[in-house]
């Protein structure tokens, strides 16, 4: 089979809601990505075949095709369509999917995969008004019929911890530890490559470069955490132990070896495996742990092959249960930190966590890692790439 390969990946530092990023309008933030991506590759941008763009929330500023939208905001020339898709959290990793379905099977050379979402402006998905034909829950009356009306991720958290056996202290310790190795990882300059610094306007009003993942709290503490108010009464979920709102952009230029030669791009890593896999929508968080196995057996490896995973913070639960479900090293696992303190901005996650895998095993001077996300529904893509 052709192979498909990643010749440039960066990401914005993350913004807290209302925070540094929340002026940018969600369009010229992801051009912003379009144009940093085509200057890192060296590529003419008139090369780009295509951009697919993941984007949860596609309202508002965010609809009517973010991604061409996206295009004409920037310096790629217009003859550059632009698709959007959402496949909730895993959005831009699937985009990433797609792109490179596309180039391995031969009908393109250089597609972008990109995602964007501003949850300061959209903070959790939201529905059209309602209309005499519409009411505002995607929750039709046969869905709500078979799996019930209080399906949702909070729930399926709770479930996660539940069935998996995990204590309000054990989350809160994941927690904290995502915090340290942010901080860790942000204090000793490991983020400096993968970001993008973005223009700001601060409160003085003067021009400043926002290139530190706003999310991360450089003063906490586990007393801290453990003193945030549970969500739900019995339960075991905070905010302490959920993704952050953020707001954020992200990408990667995806290209064929025919591409690679004849325009001398440099290759940062190769794709190994795809998949992308589904389960029950009720404890719906779960389907990373399945989906990895499924992905895993495919390309005849073992976890004990990988050297760096990256698997979602959406809940401390999550990354939790795939552990113990993989037998995975946590030492090897979201070694940077997470979406607990870096942000988990939906759409544009998916390509932000391939772009810190990539820079983090080049740095270790690593080869395999795999990246993996649950998406609302019950849904899961797991990523498997070899890095050079």
């Amino acid at each position: 089979m052709a192979e498909a390969y990643i010749v440039a990946a960066t990401r914005t530092a993350g913004g807290k809601r209302k925070g540094r990023l929340s002026a940018w309008h969600p369009v010229d933030l992801a051009a912003e990505v379009l144009n940093a991506l085509v200057d890192r590759a060296g590529l003419d941008p008139a090369l780009v075949e295509d951009v697919i763009m993941g984007c949860v929330v596609q309202s508002g500023e965010q609809s009517a095709n973010i991604a061409r939208h996206a295009v004409l905001a920037s310096k790629l020339p217009i003859s550059v369509p632009g698709t959007s898709l959402d496949r909730q959290c895993g959005s831009s990793q699937q985009a990433m999917h797609f792109a490179a379905a596309t180039v391995m099977s031969g009908q393109m050379d250089i597609v972008i995969a990109a995602g964007v979402e501003s949850m300061s402006r959209f903070p959790v998905p939201v529905a059209p008004p309602a209309t005499p034909l519409s009411s505002n829950s995607p929750k039709s009356p046969r869905f709500n019929a078979r799996w019930g009306s209080e399906i949702n991720q909070f729930r399926g958290a709770e479930m996660l911890s539940a069935k998996h056996g995990f204590s309000r202290d054990a989350l809160d310790n994941f927690a904290y530890e995502s915090h340290r190795r942010a901080i860790a990882a942000t204090r000793s300059g490991a983020f400096q490559t993968e970001i993008l610094p973005i223009e700001i306007t601060d409160a003085d009003g003067a021009k400043a470069l926002h290139s530190i993942d706003e999310g991360i709290r450089f003063d906490i503490t586990l007393d801290g955490i453990s003193s945030v108010k549970l969500l739900a009464e019995g339960g075991v979920i905070t905010a302490a132990t959920s993704s952050q709102i953020c707001d954020g952009a992200s990408g990667v230029i995806i290209a064929s070896a025919k591409a690679v030669k004849e325009y001398g791009l440099s290759p940062l890593a190769r794709f190994h495996q795809m998949t992308v896999s589904a389960g029950d929508p009720d404890i719906m968080l779960e389907e990373p742990l399945f989906a990895t196995d499924r992905a895993l057996a495919r390309c005849g490896m073992k976890i004990e092959d990988i050297d760096l995973y990256e698997v979602n913070e959406a809940f401390a639960p999550v990354p939790l249960a795939w552990l113990k479900h993989t037998g995975a090293d946590p030492e090897r696992l979201n070694v940077h930190g997470g979406a607990i303190a870096l942000g988990h901005p939906l759409g544009c996650s998916g390509t932000k966590l391939m772009t810190t895998l990539i820079y983090g095993l080049q740095r270790r001077k690593k080869r395999f890692g795999l990246q993996t996300m649950c998406e609302n529904g019950g849904m899961a893509n797991v990523t498997i790439i070899e890095a050079f």
